[in-house]
């Protein structure tokens, strides 16, 4: 799949690009359709310790999901933001098998 990743107010780096990528990937083994994927990493500027905000639009065909996840690290926002997408891709799949 196709990940494209922004930071927004930093520079990510290469561990961080990388991690992003693979945890994206494990998406396919829900749903094998999937087109491309957008990332957006950004920090907001707050005395708040959870100022850490990660958006995935995730393209599958005839669909679009988007889901928007705000933690304490890019890693922990990234991981829900996909546990959550792996919910939506598994309803998807159900629905795909419930209209064959």
């Amino acid at each position: 799949m196709k990940v494209n990743a922004q930071s927004v107010n930093f520079n990510a780096d290469g561990k961080l690009i990388q991690f992003v990528q693979s945890r994206l990937d494990k998406l396919e083994t829900f749903y094998d359709k999937v087109i491309s994927s957008d990332v957006y990493l950004k920090v907001q500027k707050t005395s708040s310790k959870e100022n850490k905000i990660v958006e995935i639009k995730l393209r599958v065909p005839r669909d679009n999901y988007v889901v928007k996840k705000q933690c304490k690290s890019f890693e922990e926002a990234v991981d829900s933001a996909c546990n959550s997408l792996e919910r939506k891709l598994i309803k998807r799949k159900e629905k795909m098998r419930a209209q064959t």
